[in-house]
């Protein structure tokens, strides 16, 4: 993964780059810029701070950097709010003061209370995910909606790799560019946020090693929350379906995130589900007889 003063240095420059004048309210003298968006010295302006110290802070030395010095970075770059926590996330790496080490450590599996919560979602395709995007549990409808990714026999499957690493994912996502920019852009937060995490370091060199739209992806040093929104995706058996999706984390269990998929009573994609229900039961009871057929 990148050098640490690497990733705040492009993070930065990228985020400066893209904000003009006129978008943080300043006049813009003269019409011959050489560089794209503002300058150093005008995000320093706008930062409260001065220039050396913000041209320290792009050189990639957050150290010591106050919280109220990056409040006010995060307005000048006008960051959203996954940038603003990804700026933090960088700060704190570079300050690995005994108070800012001190983390709820994430955890290592399913707890049957989950399997439990899954098994109870009968009409909507639920599962749990950790940070790596690796699914680690799901009830039946959310088995059969993915088993394309579940077709790779490595456990556990992995979002991320299915979607750089399998073909079969250029059909499976109706939108594949922008499943492969939520998931890179997600891992980007999660490098920021637990640097230090080695599963993800490995999944992150894998990917940047097999996948040259993972690497473009990668540097352009994107972050996101994805807690709520849409998906088209286009499944083997019952074609198109158009879901929302909720994405919710569990306090009592750091690190995981249920994500639940519905669709709008009345719609195709909501009768795309029920077929959908009906074709999981029906390999259920296949396997089934084949697993009785293996005993006898």
């Amino acid at each position: 993964m990148d050098d640490h003063r690497v990733q705040v240095r492009e993070f930065l420059t990228s985020r400066r780059a893209r904000i003009t004048p006129e978008q943080a309210g300043l006049p813009a003298y003269g019409g011959n810029r050489r560089v794209a968006g503002l300058r150093r010295e005008e995000v320093a302006l706008l930062a409260g701070v001065s220039i050396d110290y913000y041209v320290r802070m792009e050189r990639g030395n957050l150290a010591g950097a106050s919280d109220v010095v990056l409040d006010n970075l995060a307005r000048a770059l006008q960051l959203d709010d996954a940038e603003r926590a990804h700026l933090f996330d960088l700060a704190r790496a570079a300050t690995p003061t005994p108070a800012r080490q001190r983390r709820s450590k994430p955890a290592t599996g399913i707890t049957p209370g989950l399997r439990q919560l899954l098994d109870a979602i009968t009409d909507a395709p639920a599962w749990v995910r950790n940070a790596r995007h690796d699914m680690l549990a799901a009830n039946r409808l959310a088995r059969a909606l993915y088993a394309p990714m579940l077709a790779d026999p490595r456990r556990p499957a992995n979002n991320a790799r299915f979607i750089y690493l399998d073909p079969a994912s250029h059909e499976f996502f109706d939108d594949w560019d922008r499943a492969a920019d939520d998931i890179a852009a997600m891992l980007r937060s999660e490098a920021g946020h637990n640097p230090h995490d080695r599963q993800l370091i490995e999944l992150i060199g894998e990917l940047s090693t097999c996948s040259a739209e993972f690497r473009t992806r990668w540097a352009a040093h994107n972050v996101r929350f994805h807690r709520t929104g849409h998906k088209n995706l286009r499944h083997p058996e019952v074609g198109r379906l158009e879901l929302d999706f909720e994405a919710m984390e569990f306090p009592a269990h750091p690190g995981l995130t249920l994500l639940v998929y519905t669709a709008p009573a009345g719609t195709p994609s909501a009768d795309g589900l029920r077929l959908l229900a009906s074709w999981a039961a029906t390999v259920d009871q296949a396997d089934q007889q084949v697993a009785r057929n293996l005993e006898e």
